[in-house]
């Protein structure tokens, strides 16, 4: 029975981490309006 609840936990763990990389990667990406914004404003300082 011990091994049940080791692979419960170890299982959680992973888990864990994979829902924090899928949401550190959603945080890091740019939105859509943010990616024109900081472009449009590359070119005006280029000017």
């Amino acid at each position: 029975m011990s091994d049940f609840w080791f692979y419960v936990v170890i299982a959680v763990i992973i888990l864990h981490f994979v829902v924090g990389f899928v949401y550190l990667i959603y945080k890091m990406s740019p939105k859509k309006g943010e990616e024109i914004k900081d472009d449009l404003e590359e070119e005006n300082e280029n000017q």
